[in-house]
């Protein structure tokens, strides 16, 4: 083997291709065929979109589970733990399994260069293949056509939402984004739009391979209720649903779209009322308006881009809080800055700023620069020299009632959330 450690083949494959992120299907799917020239042997639910993709893997894989299905998740990035990334049967794999796995795809690639993501992704389905799964469920890690999960077909894709990110990679508008999505789409196979405002390209695309569209607030609805809420399809509607465990509106949104692609499927992986119900309230996701403890209250939430910027500012209005609000706050240099600032602001009285250590990172003069462009003055802004210091300062700093939200990237996010595992 070549390495007998895991963070030494994570650490080998960081250097083992020259660009970090590198679209394209040819060199990863020669790969996998090498590897397993047979399909999986199971369904498979590949879900894209630019916010809601975690949470709606997190509903699939409780719900499923809970009818008893054995169920492989792929999803990235990781929060605290590489393991976290390939789930089987609830149970993110074990250091020694997932070297395993790499030593297999090092052998099959050859002289083949991988990313670090496309390695990552070829173990994971390696692992998937050899577990006698009922279901596999898919998270795209950037846009959809070109990522790496997409040589594999699903029975079902779901789309959650289409906003403005990644727009050097995918596109600058919407239609060219939503195009990239749509390319998990195959011929005669449904699809599912989360969203409220669908980019005509998903349409075009669904039309053109003949797949079977369903859309949010046409084909399946939902509506809340005194003391619950119901999902309302014309065959098999679901009645008296308890509301989701995780927090914001905007997860009956994401429960729905879960509902209607396990509803696709209903033939070959049926489930009861009480799965239903199990799933939507055990289901959780780390790292997506995350609370933790109290005095001061933490909020974790890896929101980056415009959309997932809202949800969050949405989310901090619902909660009652009579102190001030403190912002750790990092972003990476490529992303919409402005628009996340800008929507945040009325939400955040002081700012505690760092540099992400990562190549893409923006460096603080940037992040206060946009600040005051935004007309928050110096008296607001911090600043420090790594997460540790920020996240402590505004520990320090927070009074009576006081709240600190930690967000603007996973980064950020995961560092506190490791941070967090040694309070005292």
């Amino acid at each position: 083997m070549r390495f007998d450690n895991l963070d030494d083949w994570l650490n080998w494959q960081s250097t083992l291709y020259p660009r970090e992120i590198e679209l394209g299907l040819a060199r990863v799917n020669a790969v996998w065929r090498r590897l397993h020239p047979a399909p999986l042997g199971c369904k498979v639910i590949t879900v894209a979109g630019t916010n809601g993709k975690g949470s709606c893997v997190a509903f699939l894989e409780t719900m499923l589970r809970a009818a008893g299905y054995r169920v492989g998740c792929y999803t990235s990035p990781h929060l605290v733990r590489y393991n976290e990334r390939i789930v089987i049967d609830g149970e993110p794999q074990a250091d020694r399994v997932i070297c395993e796995a790499f030593e297999r795809v090092d052998r099959a690639r050859g002289d083949t260069l991988l990313t670090y993501f496309e390695f990552g992704t070829l173990a994971a389905l390696d692992l998937f293949a050899a577990a006698a799964l009922d279901v596999v469920v898919l998270e795209v890690g950037l846009g959809g056509r070109l990522d790496a999960v997409n040589i594999i077909d699903p029975d079902v894709a779901l789309i959650t939402t289409v906003d403005i990110d990644h727009t050097d990679w995918l596109g600058q508008t919407r239609e060219q984004i939503g195009r990239e999505k749509a390319g998990i789409m195959r011929p005669g196979r449904p699809v599912v739009y989360a969203g409220s405002d669908m980019p005509a390209s998903i349409g075009a695309a669904a039309e053109r391979l003949g797949a079977r569209l369903l859309r949010a607030g046409e084909d399946y609805q939902w509506r809340r209720q005194e003391q619950g809420w119901e999902w309302l399809q014309a065959e098999h509607p679901r009645h008296s649903l308890p509301l989701p465990n995780m927090r914001g509106a905007f997860q009956l949104q994401n429960a729905a779209a879960a509902l209607m692609a396990l509803e696709l499927l209903r033939d070959e992986l049926p489930l009861d009322q009480r799965a239903v119900r199990f799933g939507l309230q055990e289901a959780q996701l780390p790292g997506r308006f995350q609370v933790l403890g109290r005095d001061p209250q933490v909020i974790l939430d890896v929101a980056h881009n415009a959309q997932a910027a809202r949800a969050l500012s949405d989310n901090l209005g619902d909660m009652f809080c009579h102190g001030r609000t403190l912002a750790v706050f990092s972003m990476l240099a490529d992303k919409a800055i402005d628009q996340v600032v800008k929507i945040m602001a009325p939400r955040i009285d002081a700012w505690y700023l760092f540099q992400i250590d990562a190549g893409r990172a923006a460096p603080i003069a940037q992040l206060e620069q946009v600040l005051g462009e935004q007309g928050i003055e110096a008296s607001r802004r911090h600043r420090f020299d790594d997460v540790a210091a920020a996240f402590a300062a505004a520990r320090a700093a927070a009074g009576e009632g006081d709240r600190i939200v930690v967000f603007g990237s996973f980064y950020a996010v995961c560092d506190v959330a490791k941070l967090a595992e040694h309070w005292g």
